[in-house]
This record gives C-alpha cells, sequence and structure tokens, in this order.
C-alpha cells in the first residue's frame, strides 16, 4: 500500500502520564494529542454513530488515561482507553487531522458539553 498520499508517522509516543500521545509526521508536523481529546473524538461506532446525527458527546473524561497502544497492519493504531473503550482505530490520517483541527474540534466539543449540560468531570 502506497502513503505518497497520506500522511505517515515518524514516531508515536505515550507520555508517562499516559495522558498525551506525541505524534511526529514525515511533513515535519508535530501534535501531543491529550488522552480525553483522542478518547472524545474516537472514530468508534460508539462515538461517531453511522451517521452525523447520530454523532455523540462523551462527557466525564477529564482524567481518561490511554492504558494500551496496539499497532493495526501498516496504517493505523487502536487506542486502549483506562475505561474499557479500545473500539476505535485511529488511522495515521485521522491522527494528523485531529492534530490539525485541534483548534476548531475542541471548543466544539465543550459547546456540545455546555448545550446538553455535561461536564468532562462527570455524565
Amino acid at each position: 500500500m502506497s502513503h505518497s498520499n497520506s500522511q505517515w508517522p515518524t514516531e508515536i509516543r505515550l507520555m508517562k502520564d499516559k495522558r498525551t500521545l506525541c505524534v511526529s509526521f514525515e511533513d515535519g508536523s508535530h501534535f501531543h494529542l491529550a488522552a480525553e481529546y483522542l478518547r472524545v473524538e474516537s472514530p468508534s461506532a460508539e462515538v461517531k454513530g453511522h451517521s452525523p446525527a447520530e454523532r455523540k458527546t462523551v462527557p466525564g473524561k477529564r482524567n481518561v488515561t490511554i492504558s494500551a497502544i496496539d499497532p493495526v497492519g501498516n496504517y493505523a493504531v487502536k487506542l486502549k482507553f483506562d475505561d474499557g473503550h479500545d473500539t476505535g482505530l485511529f488511522t495515521w490520517d485521522y491522527l494528523h487531522e485531529l492534530g490539525q483541527t485541534y483548534s476548531q474540534k475542541w471548543p466544539a466539543y465543550e459547546a456540545s458539553l455546555a448545550s446538553l449540560g455535561l461536564s468532562r468531570d462527570r455524565g
């Protein structure tokens, strides 16, 4: 499989506190992605649903950590979170997108929590 049109990671490293995933790409970009951000933006059906209308806002994940990173082929990693969630496959392109769009996605997540009366600390 060619990766000429895809983002390709040069390093994926979980920080010691298990709360931050550091990802570097061939294009020179480098992102520090919080476990909470990765958990609430998980590409799993549980979070994304099967259409935009089914998308769920996941509350109460401020203290979530990443308990394991499992490679999936040569295109993704499966992140296991300490709350038991482990069904999202984070492709290289998706990790890059999460890094690039953090400044839009995170405020939108916080606004969604607020509009639903939910909290980062509890469901």
